[in-house]
């Protein structure tokens, strides 16, 4: 589109642009109970409608997803139109702000969007295999589980030197969503979390043992014994709300018939965390196999506190229906052998 139109033509433009969206209108209710068959849809759907189909999503307008698509409008229009016919659904409705995906269209785009991933991986893999590079490996961890995936890694670079490896780490459920999204080859973690399990693939590897911690100059930091009500007049450090972690230490507490603490510091980040116990006499909770790696460097103090109960275990998380790369095979064999 040419930048230089003027507000009557944007006017126009914007008066098409509703026109076009207008037909969108469908709620779930209103979709066929029998869709088409794969093999009708892949008949029908082209790798540049799918595109079209996550530029929809981020840009809200049928105007701006056209422009960055390089499309005309119409062409744009007519694009979404035969992406709604091959799938047999309405993916957006008209709204006050442009058009919005239906729950349909949600799922249809978390679909595009690992269509995508799948493809970039591919043409990413096929270059390091041409340019004896050994391809390209996306890995998302829970912190616990960062020690037996940086141990896997390291294992992995002694018989595959060339692979290219990302590591991310965050939390169970912000893992899924990069899985979810393609931004991520496999993760582990949990699968629990999700609202929807059964879209994972889960393999159990081990326990997660947790413990207090503080920094080494609390006033506990060197108790022969320490009794969880003992620190209940410490400022906490805590995973958040509804985390396996965060409910795991609610437990705790409940079991030892404690108050959840208030006025609590959330975070996922250790080093956010070991930073704060070093300027502070706060106390929180972390995996063991973490702390005793910031224990040895004299970064924090493992307090003697009993804790009654364990956390849930995790694993190996990937997405159902996806084809792992050799790579990642690789390294999901490598994480057996350690467990």
């Amino acid at each position: 589109m040419s930048n230089d139109l003027n507000s009557s033509g944007d006017n126009q433009l914007q008066g098409q642009d509703d026109a076009d969206e207008s037909h969108l209108v469908k709620t779930p209710q209103d979709a066929p109970s029998v869709l088409p068959s794969v093999s009708a849809i892949v008949s029908r759907l082209r790798f540049k409608q799918v595109a079209l189909l996550t530029a929809l999503d981020e840009q809200g307008s049928l105007h701006k997803a056209a422009e960055v698509m390089h499309m005309t409008q119409p062409a744009a229009t007519k694009a979404l139109h035969e992406m709604e016919s091959a799938l047999g659904v309405t993916l957006f409705d008209r709204s006050p702000r442009g058009i919005e995906a239906t729950e349909l269209g949600r799922c249809v785009i978390r679909y595009a969007r690992l269509i995508q991933s799948d493809i970039s991986n591919l043409r990413d893999e096929l270059q390091g295999m041409l340019t004896g590079q050994g391809g390209r490996l996306s890995i998302g961890t829970i912190m616990g589980a960062a020690p037996m995936v940086t141990r896997a890694l390291t294992r992995l670079r002694e018989v595959q030197p060339e692979v290219s490896i990302e590591i991310t780490e965050d939390t169970s459920a912000r893992q899924l969503l990069l899985l979810d999204q393609g931004r991520i080859d496999l993760m582990v973690g949990r699968s629990s979390v999700s609202s929807q399990p059964q879209l994972y693939n889960y393999e159990m590897l081990r326990g997660e043992p947790m413990c207090i911690v503080t920094g080494l100059d609390h006033p506990l930091a060197t108790a022969q014994k320490v009794r969880l009500q003992e620190l209940m007049s410490s400022s906490w450090i805590l995973y958040s709300s509804n985390m396996p972690m965060r409910i795991w230490i609610e437990h705790e507490f409940k079991l030892e018939g404690l108050k959840v603490p208030g006025n609590v510091i959330e975070t996922a980040s250790p080093f956010v965390t070991v930073t704060l116990l070093a300027q502070s006499n706060m106390v929180a909770v972390m995996p063991l196999d973490i702390a005793h790696f910031f224990a040895a460097k004299q970064m924090l103090c493992i307090l003697p506190v009993h804790l009654k109960t364990r956390i849930e275990h995790y694993g190996i998380v990937t997405r159902k229906n996806a084809t792992l790369s050799s790579i990642g095979k690789m390294f999901i064999n490598i994480l057996r052998q350690q467990n």
